[in-house]
């Protein structure tokens, strides 16, 4: 196998993980109403907000990992895995819940240090 034939297949790995992040973003927005969707949304948005201010350079950081093969199939394979674990050590919560946790665990980490 070439190195760019490796390649290929890291590249093809991230695009099914795109893919499947989209997929799990318009699963969220099919199972609620607008309503409670723009009340998560604001509660998030004062999270993102603390979290853009303590890691500035996240955005540059993820688009990085789509461009490099195998580096998003790896990121997002650990976070769906982590989703599942949260998940199922915590009944009956929702994917907000999931996020308002990364955030916050992810905040006070940066704020410990």
């Amino acid at each position: 196998m070439s190195y760019t034939e490796i390649f290929m297949v890291g590249w093809n790995l991230n695009a099914l993980m795109f893919m499947i992040n989209l997929s799990l973003a318009v699963k969220v927005f099919k199972s609620n109403d607008i309503v409670n969707l723009n009340k998560e949304s604001e509660n998030l948005k004062e999270l993102k907000e603390r979290f853009e201010e303590l890691y500035p350079y996240r955005k540059y950081d993820i688009l990085i990992t789509y461009l490099f093969p195998f580096t998003a199939f790896f990121r997002v394979s650990f976070r769906i895995f982590e989703m599942t674990m949260f998940f199922n050590k915590n009944e009956g919560t929702k994917m907000y819940d999931f996020i308002v946790y990364k955030y916050q665990t992810d905040i006070d980490k940066k704020e410990d240090n």
